[in-house]
C-alpha cells in the first residue's frame, strides 16, 4: 500500500481520499482552509453526499485517513501526490487551471524522492504533459518523478458506489513505473475485474471531457425529443423506453426535464468547446447541446407560466427541490435557480423546499425573496402551481389528496415526470409533465392538394 496526499478537500478530493484509504493506503487530504480541516477532523462533512460521513469516520478511526492544511508537511514521504482543486470556467468557457500549477510548484519544491503526481482534477488536454516541464522547472537538479492523468467519473448522490464500483479506471502515463503504481492503488479494483484503460496522459484527459459531454448531449437530445413529443401529441417516456431498448443506445440519462446542471457537465461542455476552438476545430454538437440546454430551461420558465391559468404576476409557484438532482445538495448551475430566477422576472412568487440543500441556497442571489418552506406541502400552502424541479424520493409520493387541500389551483407541473398523468388527473389535479403528449392544440395537419 502506499502513502498518499491528496490536494483539495472538495468533492472530487473528499470522495477519492477517504475511498483510497479504505482501500488500505494511508492518505492525507490536504486544504488550504484551515477551518474547513477542523471541521473535517471533528467529522463535520463540507457536503452531502450518502455513506461519506461513515466512510470517513471509520478510516479515520482506523489510522488510514487525517487531514492537514500545510501541504508541505503532508507531502513528506509520501509516494503519490493527487491534485484535485478546482479548475472553474472562465468567461470564454475554457478552465482556469492556475490552481493546478500552484499545487505543483509547492509539489517540485519539495520534492524528497521520487514521487508519482497524479492529475485527477478535470482540466484541458495537455495539462498533465504541461505538467512535466513545469515540476522539472521548479525543483531541484536531478529530482525523480512523473506525472500521470487518471480522471474521476464520481456522480454525485451515488459517489462512493461509483468510485469502488467503476465501469473503469482510465490511466494516462508515460512510464511503466507511474502506470504500474496507479494499477496497484486501484487493485482491489481486479476483484471486480474492472477494466483498466491504460493510455497517454492526453487520450485520458480527453476520455473525461468526452464522457461527460456525450451524456449531457443525451440529455439535451431527448429533450429536444420531449419538445417535439407535447406538438405532435407523443409521450416522450414511450419514446425514450423504445430508444433507449438499442444497445446501441443505452436506456441511461434518456429522461426528459428542465435540463442537465451541477459541477461537471455544464463546465465540461463549456471547456470542451473552448478547446475545439482553440485547434480549430467545429463543435456543433457541443454547441448545440450547450444552447439546447440552455432553451430547455427557459421552455420550463415559460411551461410553468402557461400552466398558472391567472396573470403571472403575484401569483405563487411551489418550487419542490432546489439541488440540481437527488442526494446532493449542490446548486451549481442547478435548473432550479434559473428557472426560479426566470419567474421572479414574470413578477410571481416564489416558495421553495429541498430535503438538504436549503442552508446553502440562502445566500445565492436567485433566492432573495423566495420563502422557503419546512416541508413539501407547506411549501405548497396557497400556491397557484406546484412545480417538482428535482426528483427527491419524498416528492415521488406525496398525498395529492392532502395537496390539493392546501393549493389554491390545483396544477402540478411535473417537470420531472415522476408521476403518471392519470392518476394525477383522478386526485383533481391538472398534470403538466415535459414531453407527455400535447400541451397545445396545434392546426390539424392537412394534406397537401395537388397541382393540378
Amino acid at each position: 500500500m502506499y502513502s498518499i496526499t491528496v490536494v483539495g478537500t472538495g468533492y472530487v478530493g473528499l470522495v477519492s481520499g477517504a475511498c483510497l484509504a479504505d482501500f488500505g493506503n494511508r492518505v492525507t487530504c490536504v486544504d488550504a482552509d484551515a477551518g474547513k480541516i477542523e471541521r473535517l477532523r471533528a467529522l463535520e462533512m463540507p457536503f452531502f453526499e450518502p455513506g461519506l460521513p461513515e466512510l470517513v469516520a471509520r478510516n479515520v478511526q482506523e489510522g488510514r485517513l487525517r487531514f492537514e492544511s500545510d501541504l508541505v508537511a503532508a507531502l513528506k514521504g509520501s509516494q503519490v501526490v493527487f491534485i484535485t482543486v478546482g479548475t472553474p470556467p472562465r468567461p470564454d468557457g475554457s478552465a482556469d487551471t492556475r490552481a493546478i500549477y500552484d499545487v505543483a510548484k509547492i509539489v517540485a519544491q519539495h520534492l524528497d524522492g521520487y514521487k508519482l503526481v497524479v492529475q485527477k482534477s478535470t482540466a484541458p488536454v495537455g495539462t498533465a504533459r504541461a505538467l512535466y516541464p513545469f515540476i522539472a522547472k521548479h525543483a531541484k537538479r536531478g529530482a525523480k518523478f512523473d506525472v500521470a492523468s487518471n480522471p474521476e467519473f464520481l456522480r454525485e448522490g451515488s459517489a462512493i458506489e461509483t468510485f469502488m464500483r467503476p465501469d473503469r479506471v482510465v490511466i494516462g502515463a508515460e512510464s511503466k513505473r507511474a502506470a504500474d503504481m496507479l494499477k496497484k492503488i486501484h487493485a482491489p479494483l481486479f476483484l471486480l475485474e474492472t477494466p483498466m484503460v491504460v493510455t497517454s496522459v492526453e487520450s485520458a484527459e480527453l476520455i473525461k471531457y468526452a464522457s461527460n459531454c456525450f451524456l449531457a448531449a443525451k440529455i439535451s437530445f431527448i429533450n429536444e425529443i420531449g419538445n417535439l413529443c407535447e406538438e405532435l401529441g407523443a409521450d416522450v417516456q414511450a419514446v425514450a423506453k423504445g430508444l433507449g431498448m438499442d444497445r446501441r443506445i443505452g436506456s441511461k440519462f434518456l429522461h426528459a426535464g428542465p435540463g442537465y446542471g451541477g459541477a461537471c457537465f455544464p463546465k465540461d461542455t463549456l471547456a470542451l468547446s473552448a478547446m475545439a476552438r482553440e485547434a480549430g476545430i467545429p463543435s456543433g454538437i457541443v454547441d448545440a447541446t450547450i444552447a439546447a440546454n440552455e432553451h430547455q430551461v427557459r421552455r420550463m420558465v415559460e411551461k410553468i407560466v402557461r400552466g398558472l391559468g391567472r396573470p403571472a404576476r403575484g401569483s405563487v409557484v411551489a418550487v419542490l427541490g432546489l439541488s440540481f438532482k437527488p442526494n446532493t445538495d449542490d446548486l451549481r448551475e442547478a435548473p432550479a435557480l434559473e428557472i426560479i430566477a426566470g419567474l421572479k422576472r414574470r413578477g410571481v412568487k416564489v416558495r421553495a423546499f429541498d430535503p438538504v440543500a436549503m442552508p446553502g441556497a440562502t445566500t445565492l442571489p436567485e433566492m432573495k425573496n423566495v420563502t422557503l418552506a419546512k416541508d413539501a406541502y407547506d411549501c405548497a400552502r396557497g400556491a397557484d402551481t406546484v412545480a417538482i424541479v428535482t426528483e427527491w424520493n419524498e416528492f415521488r409520493n406525496l398525498n395529492l389528496a392532502r395537496l390539493k387541500r392546501l393549493v389554491r389551483r390545483p396544477v402540478l407541473c411535473d417537470l420531472r415526470n415522476i408521476y403518471v398523468p392519470a392518476e394525477v388527473e383522478a386526485a383533481g389535479f391538472r398534470h403538466i409533465g415535459v414531453g407527455r403528449g400535447r400541451v397545445s392544440a396545434p392546426a390539424a395537419v392537412r394534406p397537401r392538394r395537388r397541382k393540378a
